[in-house]
């Protein structure tokens, strides 16, 4: 991978991060005690401040490092999680995220970043001078920081060349006949003693003094390039008989922090990752749990709490704490993807096999034409098998571009906290069908029309508190996302139980606009769908969130522009909901091929419930009216080779294509059917984009265009036509 590709998965990972970041800290505001949730920000704070160190990010690494500091007194339970720290802890997670961007861009921070990041240090630092009783001062926090990273690297710069080994001997080493300078002696065969320290604490006074015993110890500093195992393997002889620790250096934590990373070994504990990733021996795993056993012991009989395998590690000097650190993430993700291997792949490849594979399905429809063309049994078979297999690999492929929806919906989490606070409104967000799939690029497009509904809900739909504990209901108001599949489509829900649109106020605002004449009868839903009409607002004022006019008609065109439909349900003082209907997926669908003369017509598979024919008789009878009788049922329907101006002279025998959205049925009169169809949908271009009835086009495998119809404008066509007949009747 070359650096410009590990900067890439450095944004990429820390969107991810900052992501998880977010949605725990919006989590910890209903759930302050929850350790799980302190550790995910953290993690994902250290993480961040680690990678960004290897790419010398310098102004990611020192503002982050505060940051981690303040949490990991947040863990140390010396500080409280309370909504003021969240909040700071919210904007310091959207500051890292701007910092992240600018250095990988090269940029140098704007005038604003740097003045927002200096008042961020602030809020921090009062946090952490708060735990010594010190009030903070307004002082420019960043000379605090970069005198403390100088401190730091002073110390470390004496520690970061060398390994460090602190060497006990038992007093009893020599009358064992074990000798310990030769120990020290065999040590620098492995590198160079660049400094010894003879400890002397444990000597006795002189009457006391045995001089067949060994009182002294040792702190060594080695320069070699060696592993732990090595230095460890020195003292085989004599193990049982010493207390070691060993210290790697200082720069050799990033090398334990990678192996750390490669591990994929599902289940592991914190002690057996670091022995895997060469930062602990299994003899200092071994001790490490004989100490934190006796410690646990101790505690159940003092009520105290036990001890982490990591702290003991730590404390005992037998590996850095980074590196239990990074063991611990490491753990963390392995039970997070326990058994769901991924791999990362970039969009635009997975866009191009879309393509390559859209390319196959036509090249396969001409083969079929082809083959029954000849009349060879064999060779139509076999290009039968290959038009099956292209099939599965399409579904595959499509399979792989589809992502749950919840991912989506939780960035909304962040949006609905921020804006009531705004509005000084108490709102809940409740979410369900997250899981719900659909087609990456449709997820990527939504998410705007769906930040405009969200917002509109709270700041025009939920009363403030006031009023709704007047009218008799909680004083916090619920907004609602929901997801579901339905007909081949996704439908996504925003509602609120709020007041409901009002009819008469919105009646007058159109009138007023011009968008209505006077003494012209609306039923309540056309007098809802005036909101969607360009320009159209009911707000009072101007304000940040709205007023303006440019909200409900954007949503609207964006869907449409995106094959979808959106719907209004509202009752006063109950609330309401917009319901979106979208397409899986924008590539490749089964189709249903119709004809009218010459002229074909792809109809999505999903969306037909069946088809039935239409004879003479029922074609007199119908000659004056658009519906036929469908077992019972009135069953509207129009014509294609009226409705798109199609020549020539419809068949004795006519065919109707029954079809349903959104709970509602149409009947589609054709000439002929020609049976399913694999479709790969080709925008239309810009001069046709504005045609009722067709959402697409499709090439067949004789090379011809075909139009893909869209089902939803039809059935509303015909739902407009049945009004036109009615009215004109009365």
């Amino acid at each position: 991978m070359n650096f410009d590709s590990a900067k890439t998965a450095f944004v990429q990972e820390s969107q991810e991060l900052l992501s998880d970041m977010e949605a725990a800290l919006l989590e910890l505001e209903r759930d302050a005690a929850n350790i799980d949730l302190i550790n995910a920000v953290f993690r994902a704070a250290h993480t961040i401040k680690g990678t960004g160190g290897i790419f010398g990010f310098d102004q990611v690494v020192s503002f982050t490092h505060v940051v981690e500091n303040v949490l990991d007194k947040v863990r140390a339970n010396e500080l409280q999680i309370d909504d003021e720290l969240i909040a700071l802890l919210l904007e310091c997670r959207d500051h890292i995220g701007n910092l992240v961007e600018q250095a990988v861009a090269e940029v140098d921070l704007s005038a604003e970043m740097e003045h927002k990041g200096k008042n961020l240090l602030r809020g921090l630092q009062q946090y952490l001078d708060a735990q010594d009783g010190v009030v903070a001062s307004q002082s420019d926090v960043k000379e605090l920081i970069e005198k403390e990273n100088l401190v730091k690297r002073e110390a470390s710069s004496i520690e970061s060349e060398n390994w460090h080994i602190s060497l006990r001997f038992s007093e009893d080493v020599l009358t064992q006949g074990m000798d310990p300078l030769s120990f020290l002696r065999y040590l620098s065969r492995l590198g160079e003693i660049v400094h010894v320290t003879t400890v002397t604490d444990r000597l006795a006074e002189f009457p006391e003094l045995d001089p067949e015993k060994c009182y002294l110890g040792f702190e060594i500093d080695l320069a070699a390039n060696t592993t732990k195992e090595d230095i460890e393997n020195t003292f085989e002889f004599v193990r049982e008989d010493c207390e070691l620790r060993i210290l790697p250096p200082k720069a050799s934590i990033h090398r334990y922090v990678e192996f750390i990373h490669e591990i994929d070994m599902p289940e592991l504990k914190i002690g057996e990752i670091l022995v895997k990733g060469r930062a602990l021996t299994e003899s200092e795993l071994q001790e490490a749990l004989a100490i934190q056993n006796t410690a646990k012991q101790h505690a159940e009989t003092t009520g105290q709490a036990n001890i982490p395998i990591g702290e003991v590690l730590v404390r005992e000097q037998m590996v850095h704490r980074e590196v239990v650190d990074a063991a611990v993430e490491k753990q963390h993700t392995l039970r997070t993807h326990v058994g769901a291997k991924s791999i990362r792949v970039d969009s635009e490849k997975l866009d191009s096999l879309i393509n390559l594979i859209g390319e196959m399905v036509i090249a396969g429809a001409g083969s079929t034409l082809n083959a029954y063309a000849t009349g060879d049994g064999a060779l139509i078979e076999s290009v039968s098998t290959l038009n099956r297999l292209v099939e599965e690999v399409r579904d595959s492929a499509l399979r792989l571009r589809m992502v749950q929806i919840g991912e989506t919906f939780n960035r909304f989490q962040r949006v609905v906290r921020d804006v009531s606070r705004e509005l000084n409104k108490e709102i809940n967000l409740e979410i369900t069908g997250a899981e719900t799939e659909l087609d990456k690029t449709v997820v990527e497009k939504i998410g705007d029309p769906l930040m405009h509904l969200i917002r509109n809900a709270m700041d025009h739909g939920i009363e403030s508190a006031e009023v709704r504990r007047s009218t008799g209901k909680p004083s916090t108001g619920t907004l609602r996302l929901n997801a579901y599949h339905d007909s081949g489509s996704i439908v996504i829900e925003v509602s609120d139980d709020g007041a409901g649109l009002d009819r008469d106020r919105i009646l007058r605002k159109a009138m007023d606009k011009g968008l209505v004449q006077e003494g012209v009868q609306l039923d309540d839903q056309e007098i809802y769908n005036l909101i969607f009409e360009p320009g159209f607002s009911t707000a009072e004022s101007v304000t940040n969130l709205s007023g303006r006019g440019v909200g409900m008609d954007v949503v609207r065109r964006n869907i449409e522009a995106l094959r979808g439909q959106v719907e209004l349900d509202s009752h006063p003082n109950v609330g309401t909901t917009f319901r979106v209907r979208m397409p899986l997926t924008l590539a490749i669908i089964d189709g249903f091929q119709v004809s009218v003369d010459k002229s074909a017509f792809v109809i999505p598979l999903d969306m037909v419930l069946e088809c039935i024919e239409m004879n003479d008789a029922q074609r007199e009878n119908n000659a004056n009216r658009n519906y036929v009788n469908l077992r019972g049922e009135v069953l509207p329907f129009v014509r294609l080779r009226d409705l798109f101006g199609v020549g020539g002279h419809p068949p004795r025998r006519e065919n109707v294509v029954v079809v349903h959205y959104g709970g509602n049925k149409a009947g589609l009169v054709v000439d002929r059917l020609l049976g399913e169809f694999q479709t790969v949908i080709k925008p239309l271009g810009r001069i046709f984009s504005h045609v009722k009835g067709v959402s697409g086009s499709t090439i067949l495998g004789n090379g011809e265009v075909a139009l893909i119809l869209d089902v939803p404008g039809l059935i509303q066509e015909v739902s407009n036509i049945e009004s036109r007949i009615v009215n004109s009747a009365a």
